[in-house]
């Protein structure tokens, strides 16, 4: 037990509350900017099986905020990726990866195999899909929201108490994205330790779990605070009844009449209905390339107008594309509303 000497030594856990983290299980839906430094202290703190989920793949830009990976793992799996590290750290912990996205598909078959959940993602889609599968399958799950250098935590579904829902009953049309807007590292890293906190007093039954309550950080100021949220019973029943709620944000183009290429990932928000789109997300271009025309004007977009720019400049030098056109901005200049 020398591993876990230290925290053995609190009262608030000991040997019986060691056994419990070993007993536990939790999934950590997205290993980014949050999932890794949760991923990292659950791991080092001894829960003894942790499911790491995450199709995407690492790239340059993840490495200030998302601290488990390395230049040399550019282009692998991210959860396969964080795997390997995280097994280093403590061998003894059984770690499950899922590289494949959170769909309604999968959802509460997969979150029946776990006590608690944790979001690392990035889009309202997911969380509300995280939200209703938890609400189905009785699992709390602990959740955070990063904008620039601002964050939000709490814990919904935990003993009968509010969702994600209750707080958030409709959602917005846009969705907001570290790549728009920046982040500084140590944001999402508060946040991702925040909420491996959140689950260890879960299981350890000790403290005051965020259940009800939704805590307000900005990492500039150096503020907290901390709102109570109401209970919203009838958007709790509406799920136990329906199902899984899919949301959707779905926009229309302002200029029907060109071709566009959409690179964003399928998770990406928001969706755009339009004919003229061609929807290739980046991670797969290498294989789709056929697929995009030469004889006419082709505007590429993703969410802020950074990885069109590079995509299109890749293409021109190495595949000879004379006809794409970065659409600078992003997304938001090209759709109504």
């Amino acid at each position: 037990m020398m591993r876990y000497d230290r925290q053995i030594k609190l009262d608030e856990v000991g040997f019986s509350g060691q056994e419990k983290l070993k007993n536990s299980s939790v999934l950590i839906v997205g290993i980014g900017g949050l999932g890794c430094p949760a991923a990292q202290y659950l791991v080092g703190g001894g829960v003894g099986r942790i499911g790491l989920m995450d199709h995407d793949r690492v790239s340059l830009s993840n490495f200030h905020r998302q601290v488990l990976f390395d230049e040399i793992d550019v282009g692998k799996s991210k959860a396969a990726v964080a795997k390997e590290k995280l097994q280093k750290l403590n061998s003894e912990v059984e770690i499950e990866v899922y590289q494949e996205a959170l769909t309604i598909v999968n959802a509460e078959t997969l979150f029946q195999q776990y006590d608690i959940i944790i979001d690392g993602t990035d889009n309202f889609e997911t969380k509300y899909l995280i939200n209703d599968a938890c609400i189905l399958t009785e699992k709390p799950w602990i959740y955070a929201s990063i904008y620039k250098h601002e964050g939000q935590l709490s814990v919904f579904n935990y003993k009968n108490g509010p969702s994600y829902r209750c707080l958030f009953p409709k959602t917005t049309q846009q969705n907001v994205s570290c790549e728009a807007t920046g982040v500084l590292g140590v944001t999402p890293g508060t946040l991702g330790m925040l909420q491996a906190t959140e689950v260890l007093k879960i299981i350890l039954e000790t403290g005051n779990v965020l259940s009800g309550k939704l805590k307000l950080i900005n990492i500039l100021s150096g503020t907290e605070q901390v709102m109570n949220i109401q209970q919203r019973p009838e958007e709790i029943e509406k799920i136990k009844k329906n199902g899984i709620i899919p949301v959707k944000i779905v926009c229309e183009l302002k200029n029907n009449s060109k071709t566009f290429l959409d690179i964003r990932e399928v998770f990406e928000q928001p969706k755009v209905a339009s004919e003229n789109i061609i929807q290739i997300p980046l991670s797969t271009i290498d294989e789709h390339i056929w697929e995009i025309p030469r004889e006419e004007e082709v505007l590429v977009f993703c969410q802020s107008g950074k990885r069109s720019k590079k995509l299109v400049d890749l293409l021109k030098a190495e595949y000879g594309f004379e006809n794409l056109k970065n659409v600078e901005g992003g997304i938001k200049t090209i759709i109504d509303g």
